[in-house]
This record gives structure tokens, C-alpha cells and sequence, in this order.
């Protein structure tokens, strides 16, 4: 009898190109396809950073310093020195860097914009869901807005001032929150063909020359 596939040990990003936006000797910016690691899994050993590391081998390193979830899309930035990513860090930490996700929900939104403050902390009984919790949770904070109506899904511009994992996906599908999943969120919704959700626009100071940069990358959706 053959086995079936073990999809834990399957690579979504086989046949998938990362797109490199922007580079220098300091940085380099890159577009990440859904279904595509941002970092090696335990798994699966192929990912943007792997890929970045193969292509960069005269750089002092690749150093990551944020992730995107494996189902979303969009904006990435790695250092390419021990400099720049030391510079970088602080500004993530200090929350100086800037993000803008697009993202298609269920439904429509009774507002136009707000803000979202829901606690989060790993779900022990259900991974790698997270879920709100007022007692152990970490503190999370997003701001959003409406972008335009399509059908009976709406079409929202995202700000996360945290970076908790799931954020935004738990923050559009809980009760408290906008309470309409994400579209194609198969953890906190229904499934389709992708996750609805990228990061299009990235903004932070050259970790150099201090200069502020924006990169943006429309969604394919």
C-alpha cells in the first residue's frame, strides 16, 4: 500500500521566486510570495532567508529581522551587515519601523475605521492557533481602515503597533475585534484559494545614512 505525503514535510514554495524590490550593501528588501517560509520551519528547510543566503554569499550575512506568516504575502527587509542589523533592530524594537497590510474580509464593517486592542498568547490546546486572553496575553494593538466594499467582503487597510503572531488574522476574526475573518483563513476562517492578507507597505530609516525609505508592493488580490 503506498503512503501518503506527509504535508508537514511537503515545500509550498517549490516553483516560487522571491522578487528582490531593492538592494544595497546595507540592506536588501525583497516581495515574499504566499504559501513561501520567511525563515527555515522545522520541516521545511527552504525560505526567503535561505534563498537570500545562497544569493548573498559575498555579504557579511543575511540577518532576519521580522517574518511574515507562511499563508501571507508581501514586504520583507534584511540586513546584510552586523551594522545594519543592529541599527534595524532598534528601530523594530522601538516600534520606528511602519507597516501597512491590505487585507479582504468577510463581510462589512458597520465603521470605517478604529482600532483593535486585544490581548494574545498561544493557544496550548489548539496550535498554532493564538487566542485572546486578558490574563497571560501580551499586550497587541491595531489600527485599520476601510479601503472599499466588494460584494459582501470589505477591503481594509491594516496597521499593526505590535507584532504578536496571528495579530492581524485574530484581530479581524474575534468577537471583540472586526469579527469577519480574514478571507481564505483557514485557522480563524474558511479556507479558499490563499490567505487575503499582505503586507504592502514597509517603511524605516536607511540603518546608514538615516534617510527615511518606503517601499510598497500592491496585493495580487
Amino acid at each position: 500500500m503506498p503512503l501518503e505525503d506527509n504535508p508537514l514535510l511537503s515545500n509550498p514554495a517549490q516553483g516560487q521566486d522571491i522578487t528582490i524590490v531593492y538592494q544595497d550593501d546595507a540592506i536588501v528588501v525583497v516581495n515574499k510570495p504566499a504559501e513561501f517560509l520567511s525563515v527555515p520551519g522545522v520541516h521545511v528547510h527552504d525560505s526567503v532567508l535561505t534563498r537570500l543566503k545562497a544569493q548573498f554569499t559575498q555579504a557579511e550575512g543575511v540577518f532576519a529581522l521580522h517574518r511574515l506568516d507562511m499563508s501571507t504575502s508581501g514586504l520583507l527587509v534584511f540586513a546584510l551587515t552586523r551594522r545594519a542589523n543592529k541599527q534595524l533592530q532598534k528601530q523594530f524594537i522601538s516600534r520606528a519601523v511602519q507597516k501597512r497590510y491590505v487585507a479582504l474580509i468577510e463581510g462589512k464593517l458597520s465603521e470605517t475605521q478604529g482600532e483593535i486592542q486585544l490581548p494574545l498568547c498561544g493557544d496550548l490546546d489548539d496550535r498554532p492557533r493564538q487566542k485572546v486572553c486578558w490574563q497571560q496575553g501580551k499586550p497587541a494593538l491595531t489600527h485599520w481602515e476601510t479601503v472599499q466594499v466588494e460584494q459582501n467582503r470589505t477591503r481594509v487597510y491594516l496597521y499593526p503597533h505590535t507584532g504578536r503572531t496571528h495579530q492581524l488574522r485574530v484581530h479581524c476574526a474575534h468577537h471583540l475585534g472586526l469579527n469577519a475573518p480574514i478571507v481564505g483563513d483557514d485557522l480563524y476562517g474558511l479556507q479558499d484559494k490563499r490567505l487575503f492578507l499582505h503586507a504592502e507597505q514597509l517603511s524605516f530609516a536607511h540603518p546608514y545614512t538615516k534617510q527615511p525609505m518606503t517601499f510598497q508592493v500592491d496585493a495580487d488580490f
